[in-house]
This record gives structure tokens, sequence and C-alpha cells, in this order.
């Protein structure tokens, strides 16, 4: 089978390309700068999914489209509308016309539940329409990465985490290696919808103490009152996008339970550990 990954020099897409590979796939990873991706994968394409002009003709032949293409941390000037909707629909446009046999999307958990929030909101309206595309559908909504946790440890770097509350929102947070390999199982079984989260489910309290312990320190804590996270997000449509976009998304998602069905064997404490200064190691 080919497989082309779009996003694949992201936290998620490396793994995406790895895992396909690993199956005995051959995959093509559509980059924006060769040079930057040299190790994702073995045949590499150089196109701007924001330019569907360079995208003509790079899925002939292609059986699968796996998209993890979107923004977390706005750069470029680009927005979410420009990038997790319109060049993910320039993307599915060339599949369509390519005859692709099936597209993989990664979504959001909760996302009906995060109306109003831009990130989620162009993520939802790409949904909406690869669900009435002809091209079979698998869409993917995690929990979260590992990655995004790396803010939890920063805080314990620093000596005190802050959270919301009284920090009871649950979440399971999922490995990348682990969510590529549902991804590929997903593809494979034709399913056309997966909510996915890691094996461990905690407290943003216990998930704290998660870094403090990986860090060998002394938990310290401070519990801010709720009503704080909730006006920032009254405040924060009036600032600068790059700045707003991801707070909005970050802290709408703590107030919620954040919790999917468990899948994987990577642990976030093994994370922490892995991931913590090397003077500490």
């Amino acid at each position: 089978m080919h497989v082309l990954v779009a996003g694949a020099t992201g936290y998620l897409g490396r793994f995406l390309c790895s895992e396909f590979a690993r199956r005995g796939h051959h995959v093509t990873a559509l980059v924006r700068d060769r040079h930057r991706a040299r190790d994702v994968a073995d045949l590499l394409i150089q196109g701007e999914a924001t330019k569907p002009e360079s995208l003509q003709g790079i899925m002939d032949g292609i059986d699968l489209v796996v998209s993890a293409l979107g923004i977390t941390r706005q750069a470029d000037g680009l927005g979410y509308q420009e990038v997790d909707f319109q060049a993910n629909l320039n993307l599915l446009r060339e599949a369509e016309r390519a005859g692709v046999g099936r597209f993989a999307y990664v979504h959001v958990l909760n996302a009906d539940r995060m109306a109003g929030v831009p990130l989620v909101d162009a993520k939802a309206a790409f949904v909406s329409a690869l669900q009435a595309s002809d091209i079979p559908e698998t869409v993917i909504a995690p929990t979260g990465y590992f990655s995004d946790m790396g803010d939890i440890l920063k805080m314990a770097q620093s000596g005190r985490v802050w959270l919301f509350g009284e920090g009871t929102q649950r979440l399971n947070p999922i490995h990348g290696a682990d969510l590529a390999t549902v991804i590929a199982d997903a593809t494979e079984a034709a399913r056309r919808w997966v909510d996915v989260g890691g094996p461990d489910v905690m407290t943003q309290n216990e998930l704290a103490h998660v870094a403090f312990v990986a860090l060998g320190a002394e938990p310290r804590i401070t519990y801010l009152p709720d009503v704080l996270r909730k006006a920032a997000l009254t405040v924060l449509p009036i600032l600068p996008r790059r700045i707003s976009g991801p707070a909005r998304f970050f802290l709408t998602a703590l107030g919620m339970d954040m919790v999917a069905p468990h899948y994987g064997t990577r642990h976030l404490a093994d994370h922490f550990r892995q991931s913590r200064p090397k003077s500490q190691n």
C-alpha cells in the first residue's frame, strides 16, 4: 500500500511515517522543506498544502492519505482557517481527483463541547467536509499528546505547578508512537471514527505530582480559582491571534474531562523521566 502523510515533520507525523513503514507500506511524506525532513520517510515530496497548485499530481498512485496537519502554536502568520481547514481541504480535493482509497484525519476529542474555539471550529469544519466527500474517511480524536504535557513538566522544573480549581478534571493523554499504531490499525480496519486516549487516566492534580516525582522534587502546587480561567477566556479574543488561539484551546480543554478509551503501552511517568534535564538523569 502507498501511504502519504501530511504534517510529517510534526510530533505525530514522524511516528506515523515510522509506523506505516514498519508495516511494510511505501510511505511518502509531504514536507515544506526537504532538508528539515531528510530522515522522515524514504520518499519526500516538497509542497505546501496551503497552496493547492503545489499539490497537483502528488497523490497519483496513493492508496491512503493520513493528515496530521494543523497548528498548535501559530507561526508563519497563518491561522487555523488557513491551515487546519483550508490546507486540509486542499489535500482532500487533490485526493478526490486522484481517486485515493481512504483519507484519515487527526481531529480532537470533545470537539462538540468546544464550539467557538477557533482551532476546534476549523478542525470540525474540515471533518464535516471530509464526511461529505465520496472518499471513505477515518477520523481519529485523541485526548492529547504526551508532548502537550510538557508545560506541566516545565512548571514543575521551575518549582511550582499552577492549576485551576481543585485540579480534579481527568485526562489520559497518549504517546505519539501509540497513537500512530492506533491510526494504522483504524485505517486497516476501515473504521470511520475512533476516540483515543492513553493507558493511564489521572486528574490534573495527579499529573502534576507525576511531574514532580519524575524530577525527584517536592510537589508544590497552587490552585487558582476557576473563575480566573473563565475570565481569561472572555478576554482572550481581543488579544493577538498568535496568543489567543492556543490559549483559548488549552484553557477550554482544562475545564473538562479529556478521557477516551485506553490504548497503548507507554506511560506518561516514564516519558517525564526521559524528558527531564540531563543533569537529573
